[in-house]
Parts: C-alpha cells; structure tokens; sequence
C-alpha cells in the first residue's frame, strides 16, 4: 500500500463496460442510472454520486447480520487504502477485467467500484442474482461472491481467474467442491469498519487459515475475540464479537461469534462447534440455537429446513452435555441474499417463547 493515490481521479485505465469515464463523466452516468426503475442501478448511481463528490468521507451501512444495521462514516481513502492492500495481494493489474455482481447495498460491491477507479481495473457490473456467471461467455481475471452465488455457479466458474468469497460461511461440502476448479478462490474475512475484507484463506490450497494482509496487527481481548489494528484503514483498534485462535501473528481460525455462546446449566457452548460436528450427517440445511429453560437456563436446540421430521439423527459425536434437548421444523428459512440464515427471524416462525 505505499503506492500514493487518493480517491479525487480515477486511474488512467480505468473502465466502466468498456468505456472510459472521468469524474464528470462518472457523475452524469450516475445521474442516468438512478432514473432507473430498477433498484440495483438506483443504488450504483447513489453510490458514484457520493463517491465523486467533494468530500473526503462517505456514509457506509452495516450488513446487520450479526448486530443491529447501523451507519457509519467511512474515509475515501482508507477505501482507497483497501483497495491498493486488495490489488498487491492479489497481483491485480491496470487493465485487468474484474466482474461485480452483487447489490451495491453490500460494501463488497461498493469496494469493487473502488478498486475498479483506484487500480485501472475494467469493470462489468450485472444485475445481482444467485447464478451471475450463467448468461456471460466473457472471462474475468477478478470478481467476488457469496456462497450461495457460488454453490449456483460451479459450472461456470473456470470463467473467474481469481474469485474471492464472503458474506457467509463456506460449507465443506461447498469447499471439496472448488478445489477442483480451475478458479483460485479465496475464503474472506472483513466487515464494513474494516472496509471490506482484511484476511483471506487459500481454499484452492486447502489453506485452514486466515491469513491478514501486510500493515494489519492482530490481537485477542479477554473473551478470546478478535482485535483488529489497521492503522491505514481506521484509526482505532477495531474490537469484535469474533471467536477466533491465533497460530501466528499474521494467521488465525475463526470459530464462531461470541454474542451466540449458549450458557446452558454454567456450561458455554459454541453453535458454529455443534454445526461443524453436524455437517454432512443433515442432508437439510439447518442451524442450532436455544431455547429457554426452567433448570437449566437455556438449553440447546436443532433447527432444521424440512417439512417432515426426520426419523432418526446420531448425536453420538457430540459432547452428551452439549447435545440438542429438542429438535424443530420449519418448512422455509429466511435468508439474506448472501445466503447466510436470519436465524432470529426464522426462530420466530417456531414461536418458542
């Protein structure tokens, strides 16, 4: 990141579907799209407005997946920063093709404006949906997913040279399944205070790991949740509800979230554990939580996606003291467009309380 460029031109090479824009030029296309009736455009014009205006901070919304959605002012330059982080690790050239395909709600999609503008990228933009790669014969050397976007696009993946992934979990089955493609594809880790992502795993080489970028320090509070120091992308230490275990100063595995813990009966149990021990013996999707009790506080439960019950399930893996008291049904999760299970929201169907 010692390259100097800031947010107020875009790079000499930079394209727009083949087409070159200035800032004047870039305001006038955004002026076009947000005449649209169509929200993605809408929300892509609204966003280049903002970006090439005059100031030098830009208002950014949370995904709210794991906490209220929130508001928070973000600096054009620590985006800028991102970007140049993005482009040395992934060797990303002027000139080279990048593709995004996800609402410009995300600040994924956001950032892949950014690094478009800051590196000289040139980049496509398609309506956001869960197979993006189906209708395009054209090959790209740089785009982003979200799992579910992915699991619908196997087939078409050997038309992404690099491919990074976020927004939700990778599921191991998703896993085994692209380290047979001819795609690098990399595991992500960030949320918007970190403006994107700042660690990455190497799935195509079965990488266990997060590894961060140069410039971030990494740290664990008392609970065992991630510190983040990113001196050129926030100006604080950035403090998380994420559970994770240090191997090295630069490397750490994430294990679940912290504002998820179970406390049954004293004994703090970690959803994301009992999940990964389930994974490949529930053909359905499925999620677990708790539920209130009497004795003990609150108590472990099953939540599966199926209409009928399923006749017999073997916990015999799981720790007796940490297995499911009760299993429940419910014929449709919620989800967000990563994929990722609106949990609280799907738990209300049940009407446990």
């Amino acid at each position: 990141m010692k390259e100097n460029r800031t947010y107020k031109h875009p790079h000499h090479s930079f394209k727009m579907e083949g087409v070159f824009y200035d800032n004047p030029g870039l305001l006038n296309l955004a002026g076009v799209f947000i005449k649209q009736s169509d929200d993605y455009l809408v929300s892509l014009g609204i966003f280049i407005e903002q970006w090439v205006d005059s100031s030098s901070e830009i208002t950014l919304q949370t995904s709210g997946s794991t906490a209220t959605p929130k508001s928070i002012l973000m600096s054009k330059q620590s985006m800028v920063n991102s970007a140049l982080a993005t482009g040395s690790y992934f060797k990303l050239s002027p000139g080279d093709s990048a593709l995004s395909c996800l609402p410009f709600s995300y600040i994924a999609a956001k950032m892949m404006f950014v690094r478009a503008y800051v590196l000289g990228l040139e980049l496509d933009c398609v309506m956001p949906s869960s197979s993006p790669l189906e209708s395009l014969s054209k090959s790209y050397d740089f785009c982003a997913m979200v799992p579910l976007q992915i699991k619908k696009s196997i087939a078409y993946l050997n038309q992404i040279k690099t491919l990074i992934v976020g927004g939700a979990p990778l599921s191991s089955v998703l896993i085994d399944q692209l380290k047979e493609s001819t795609s690098t594809v990399y595991e992500t880790f960030g949320m918007t205070e970190t403006v994107s992502h700042i660690a990455v795993k190497n799935i195509s080489k079965s990488f266990c790991f997060f590894e961060v970028f140069p410039s971030i320090n990494i740290a664990v509070d008392s609970r065992s949740c991630l510190l983040i120091e990113a001196p050129e992308l926030a100006s604080n230490t950035i403090h998380t509800n994420d559970l994770v275990r240090l191997h090295s100063k630069t490397t750490f595995e994430w294990l679940g979230r912290y504002d998820s813990i179970i406390n049954s009966g004293g004994i703090k149990i970690s959803p994301e554990e009992i999940e990964q021990q389930l994974e490949g013996l529930i053909q359905n999707r499925f999620f677990i939580a708790s539920q209130k009790d009497t004795f003990l506080g609150s108590v472990v439960i099953l939540v599966i996606e199926s209409a009928n019950a399923h006749e017999s399930l073997d916990f015999e893996t799981i720790d007796p003291l940490k297995r499911p008291k009760h299993i429940y049904y419910v014929d449709k999760f919620i989800y967000t467009f990563s994929g990722k299970v609106k949990r609280q929201e799907t738990l209300e169907k049940l009407k446990l309380a």
